[in-house]
């Protein structure tokens, strides 16, 4: 397995619940899911953006480290982008 880092951003007009939701559904996915295994999971918070996305100027930011299969992160991806809520993400290999 090799390991993978990933930060996504969720919209700051989000209710409390449905960010507490989506923050729990990622973090169940990779840690539950048998082609990966988490390794760290930070929730950052309501952040200011270096720039404005969808006219807003902050954001709710989590940041994981995992160990995945390479075919996880593709999966990863694509549940990040059909998910409400997520404005931005990214998922990064990390070489040794």
């Amino acid at each position: 397995m090799k390991k993978y880092e990933t930060i996504f951003l969720l919209d700051p007009r989000l209710e409390e619940e449905k960010t507490v939701e989506v923050v729990a559904k990622f973090k169940e996915l990779i840690e539950k899911s048998e082609q990966s295994e988490l390794e760290s999971f930070d929730e950052w918070g309501k952040k200011r953006m270096a720039y404005e996305v969808d006219k807003q100027k902050d954001a709710y930011y989590v940041y994981a480290t995992f160990s995945a299969q390479p075919e996880f992160p593709k999966e990863l991806e694509r549940i990040y982008k059909i998910t409400e809520g997520v404005m931005k993400y990214l998922v990064v290999k990390i070489e040794k």
